[in-house]
């Protein structure tokens, strides 16, 4: 995602954000294929929260064809320990050696079919070479050869073959959400549970307990070694709820006997009572006191995602809360649909373990779910911000709303999670922007709203319609499941969150007055080499390049400086003029030759109307090893003459830290990250240039990469400049640049003594900031129909605009 190509030394303020890739790569791993096996004990990444499968490996025999053994052909059989039907086809069983550095994909068989509850599946595998016994008749004949007596085999949610083994080749979340039921017999390094399946030979298979219904996920639990017994389709059905047949722990030598099920009397599940209240399960402390222990809980379904691209689960609440405020009275089960279809408003008793999933206390693996009736919660009211030392804890996995405003204050993984942030009482900005910043207090006022889905990228992006939300747009009465998952707490909303326009785009910039315009703009990577740091493909290119020229338009300015091109000689810079020009008409602007652009991937640059302003001089810079990116400096006057006012277009070391920032360029803590000794070096030395080429009525512009109360500004104020922001621009709409969640100003315009008399205004545009990365110009993950050719997300910094009123001259 090139949003994120911004994360060059030179170029992201903050460093590689990855602010939920962490969580969201496990969330999204479970999603991958839904039930997953839990307990796996190994050294490798193995699942932390499971579903027990529907559909498991009830056998496995590696001996077939060999001295002594029953059978000619190895086999491995699967039962439907569950109560619905499940298909087969897109799955496959892939095998590998018990402590080998083969990988389970370069053993695999397709499968196909569907299997009822109850029903047996035999796989039919390699033949040995001294021919036995006959295998029952097959219902999938494939090659995979098994060791007789250790191994590895994987039930697997796919055809792709998954390119670990759980040993040497450890198996990613992503890898092991795939696997619906894995094997490890012998002296296998990767099984469930404790430990391995036991050993087996020639002339014994591993067994799955209580005829294929036992799963507790611990391989040496489920498993005995005894004769091999192969059941097919064709085997009477033996659902889990009734007596299993034959194998037990030791089954018959006969492979065709198997007694019939006796019936037993069944009994209303409904009838089975809870033996535990849902806050008894949560505790009052962050996890629960019965970790570990089987559970049967009783409540209301509030929030149902169960579907295999959302949680594969639903929340459930208490309608008979304790008294005990310290205590949640909500749960989340692991449960899919294939389990047992819920809805909201029914009443539930769920049958599982209690288990702590990444700080999230659930029931997984969840062995019954019994719908008895139906109940109503009434979401519980919560108002913004928390009490100071305050945490959700006690609203883990409940029911709540919000009814205060709240506004929109990130939405950098809109299109990527369908995650906004909102907070109470308005946007948050960063502490070291302005005075009066409280971190600890916008924390507090902070609310992370998922989306439900562990889709990445998905198709139909949430908050789009009818229009695409905005930075400050608002919303009342947000509703929905707090819950919370690596690290932090958010809301799954259980209702439609409807945003409000409260922050609408304007068209154009507000009005700065003056006879001279002049605008900051940060192109974010214009560059006419495909492939590098801007666009891909030619289509992105021109769509980059239609949004650029949009904007420029809209500013309609003089002069303009401009960061974050292509430091190619005057090919990219040429190219924009040739864009803009095509669009406001041939001549009207012209750029200027930078004489020192220095070494940097990108240079800073500036266009201007001849017909406006005339150059005084020539275009200067510096070849000061202080500055990355060397300025640009110019003088100009009003065509016809008049005063003069100088350029000096910035762009100064990012705050992006690396192995390269030592001493005082490390970050020290301050919120100013890194390299801030170095924007202090290079405000030191701007403020040099000033006075050694004695330039007259300088106006300092560009991305500074500080915010406004940092050092760097400081510094620049102290030696006799004045921020035009700071000057003319509310604090509410004081701000270039969004990141983390917090707005700021990084983009500043900075005029010395004489020339703040001359200036008439200034305003900051908009349209980059407070748009969400879904609109900008690239192709892969954008929703087609989003794109517009407009100045809207053209960037991700805001451009300025500055009005002076300078005597003399013409125009």
């Amino acid at each position: 995602m090139r949003a994120l190509s911004r994360a060059f030394p030179d170029d992201h303020p903050g460093g590689r954000d990855t602010r939920r890739g962490a969580r969201r790569g496990v969330v999204a791993a479970l999603a991958a294929a839904g039930l997953l096996t839990a307990g796996i004990t190994v050294a490798s990444p193995a699942p932390a929260s499971a579903e027990p499968g529907a559909v498991v490996i009830s056998q496995v025999y590696g001996g077939g064809g060999n001295a002594g053994a029953p059978y000619t052909n190895d086999y491995v059989e699967l039962f439907n320990r569950g109560t619905a039907a499940i298909s087969l086809d897109g799955w496959s069983l892939q095998y590998t050696s018990a402590t080998g550095t083969g990988q389970f994909g370069s053993q695999k068989q397709d499968l196909s079919g569907s299997l009822a509850p109850g029903q047996y599946h035999l796989v039919q595998l390699s033949a040995g070479s001294t021919p036995s016994g006959t295998l029952p008749s097959a219902d999938t004949v494939g090659t995979l050869s098994l060791s007789a007596t250790a191994g590895k085999v994987a039930l697997v949610r796919s055809t792709t073959g998954l390119a670990c083994n759980g040993g040497s080749s450890p198996c990613t979340p992503e890898q092991t959400a795939q696997i619906a039921d894995l094997v490890g017999y012998g002296t296998a390094n990767y099984f469930e549970g404790t430990a391995a399946a036991p050993g087996l030979s020639n002339s014994t298979a591993a067994v799955r307990a209580g005829g294929g219904c036992a799963d507790t996920d611990d391989n040496a639990a489920d498993f005995a070694a005894g004769t091999p017994a192969p059941r097919n389709t064709a085997t009477p059905p033996a659902p889990c709820g009734a007596a299993s047949p034959s194998p037990s722990a030791t089954p018959s030598a006969s492979p065709s006997a198997s007694p019939t099920p006796s019936p037993t009397p069944s009994t209303d599940p409904c009838d089975v009572p809870a033996n535990r209240q849902i806050a008894e399960v949560q505790g009052s402390g962050a996890a629960s006191p019965l970790a570990g222990q089987t559970v049967r809980v009783e409540g209301v379904v509030t929030g149902d995602f169960q579907a295999t691209n959302q949680l594969s689960g639903f929340y459930f609440q208490d309608p008979t809360p304790d008294a005990d405020p310290a205590t949640s009275d909500g749960l989340f089960a692991f449960a899919r649909a294939t389990l047992k279809d819920v809805k909201v408003g029914d009443r539930v008793l769920v049958t599982g373990r209690v288990t702590e999933f990444n700080g999230l206390t659930e029931l997984s693996p969840v062995t019954a779910v019994d719908v008895c009736g139906t109940g109503t919660i009434t979401p519980k009211a919560y108002d913004l911000p928390r009490a100071d030392g305050a945490t959700f804890e006690p609203y883990e996995n409940v029911l709540v709303t919000f009814p205060e405003p709240l506004t929109v204050t990130d939405h950098y993984n809109l299109g990527r999670y369908g995650e906004v942030t909102v907070s109470a009482g308005g946007r948050l900005f960063q502490p070291t922007d302005r005075p009066g910043v409280n971190a600890a207090l916008d924390a507090r006022r902070s609310l992370l709203i998922d989306d439900g889905s562990n889709t990445e990228n998905p198709a139909t992006i949430p908050y789009t319609t009818p229009q695409v939300v905005r930075l400050g747009d608002t919303a009342v009465d947000v509703t929905g499941v707090l819950t919370y998952g690596f690290g932090e707490y958010l809301l799954e909303p259980t209702k439609q969150v409807a945003f409000l326009r409260t922050n609408p785009r304007l068209p154009a910039p507000l009005p700065v007055g003056g006879n001279v315009r002049v605008a900051s703009l940060n192109t974010l990577n214009w560059f006419t080499t495909l492939g590098s740091r801007g666009a891909n493909t030619a289509e992105e290119q021109q769509r980059q390049l239609k949004k650029i020229v949009a904007t420029l338009k809209g500013l309609n300015a003089d002069v303009v400086g401009l960061m974050e091109v292509e430091n190619n000689g005057q090919t990219a810079v040429n190219a924009l003029v040739d864009a803009l020009n095509a669009e406001v008409g041939a001549g009207t602007y012209a750029a200027l030759t930078h004489p020192y652009p220095g070494t940097d991937a990108i240079h800073v640059a500036a266009i201007y109307k001849p017909a406006k302003l005339t150059p005084v001089g020539e275009t200067r810079s510096s070849a000061d090893p202080v500055f990355r990116r060397p300025p640009l400096i110019q003088t100009f006057r009003r065509a016809g003459g008049g005063q003069p006012f100088t350029l000096l277009v910035n762009h100064f070391k990012s705050k992006g830290c690396d192995e390269e920032a030592t001493g005082g360029d490390t970050d020290q803590g301050d919120g100013q990250s890194c390299y801030n000794a170095e924007r202090v070096r290079q405000a030191k030395a701007v403020l040099g240039l000033i006075d050694s080429m004695d330039l007259p009525n300088p106006l300092v512009i560009g991305d500074l990469n500080a915010y406004g109360e940092e050092d760097p500004i400081h510094t620049l104020e102290t030696g006799g400049l004045t921020s035009l922001s700071k000057r003319f621009v509310p604090a509410a709409q004081r701000y270039s640049y969004l990141f983390d969640g917090l707005s700021g100003e990084l983009d500043h315009a900075m005029a010395g003594k004489q020339l703040v008399k001359r200036v008439t205004g200034a305003t900051i545009w908009h349209v980059n900031a407070d748009e969400p990365r879904i609109l900008d110009y690239n192709l892969e993950y954008n929703p087609p129909s989003l794109y517009r050719p407009d100045a809207f997300r053209s960037s991700d910094h805001d451009p300025l605009l500055i009005g002076l009123n300078l005597p003399g001259g013409k125009g």
